[in-house]
């Protein structure tokens, strides 16, 4: 059998899903994760896709490790865009002048 890909996933479908595979989950990081319902599944271990035998344990992580980081805010970027755009003053365009 093959572990399913639970990253992404709530606490409640991840749990339900790896029941129905026939696989125990354990959240090292939640001592209440029998309670969690709406906390998404960061990484597990092992990988989707990995063979293991039947009744087997599939851990997971509802928090990023140190130096895993998350998503996070990105703002302000540095380094700053180039300026430009709206904020570049255009030259007046040239006008041939016609001719009588």
């Amino acid at each position: 059998m093959h572990v399913p890909r639970l990253v992404g996933l709530m606490a409640v479908d991840a749990r339900e899903t790896a029941r129905a595979q026939g696989l125990f989950l354990n959240a090292p990081d939640r001592p209440d994760f029998h309670l969690a319902v709406v906390d998404y599944v960061v990484r597990q271990y092992p990988h989707p896709g990995a063979a293991v035998p039947r009744d087997s344990m599939v851990y997971v992580w509802f928090d990023f490790g140190p130096g895993e980081g998350g998503g996070g805010v990105h703002e302000p970027r540095i380094p700053r865009p180039p300026r430009g755009g709206l904020q570049r003053e255009l030259d007046e365009p040239y006008m041939v002048p016609s001719s009588p």
